[in-house]
């Protein structure tokens, strides 16, 4: 029993404090922004998000599925984030010292908040640059499909020929998501 005790308490030890934590409802609101911009409006972004995400076999669950692999990764993008600022502000604190990075970063009367106001404004910054690149994700994503749309066709032997060259299973049906991540990749 004693070892048991003595386990259990090394182990809550080991984890890091923020791998406990769950995601925010901010991360939730946000994920679900970004999963219905990636949907888009058109038949073509339409289908192949229900090919991406999708795991049913009609793919109506989609979006549940997208909004629940946004929010894990808004999660860890919003910690990447704090911990990228934390180091990058010791960093700065180090190089111009502590009166002057006080000085630069306090905001209260004896400027004792300014570790925590570089870190916020840093952290900030730092996920508005990943919210960038998740925005430009997206909209090649909805590119790419848009552009395989217009090669799949209108026609029997057109499809034909588009399963054909993207499908790999055996029965091609996977073809349009191929072709999307192929594109969307490139």
């Amino acid at each position: 029993m004693k070892h048991l005790i003595l386990a259990c308490l090394a182990a809550t030890l080991v984890v890091p404090a923020g791998a406990a934590a769950k995601p925010s409802k901010a991360d939730r609101t946000n994920a679900a922004q970004q999963c219905r911009a990636e949907r888009g409006t058109e038949s073509a972004t339409r289908e192949a998000f229900a090919v991406k995400y999708g795991t049913n076999e009609n793919n109506s669950n989609a979006f549940g599925k997208c909004v629940s692999q946004k929010t894990r990764e808004e999660h860890r993008e919003r910690h990447a984030a704090k911990s990228k600022a934390a180091k990058a502000c010791r960093a700065e604190r180090k190089e111009i010292g502590r009166a002057a990075f006080a000085e630069k970063y306090g905001t209260n009367r004896n400027n004792r908040n300014a570790f925590g106001k570089c870190v916020s404004k840093t952290a900030k910054a730092e996920k508005r640059k990943m919210d960038r690149a998740d925005r430009k994700a997206r909209v090649n994503q909805r590119n790419a499909a848009k552009e395989c749309d217009a090669e799949r066709g209108e026609t029997a032997a057109s499809k034909a020929a588009f399963a054909e060259k993207y499908g790999t299973n055996k029965n091609k049906k996977n073809a349009f998501g191929k072709c999307v991540s192929q594109k969307a990749s490139a």
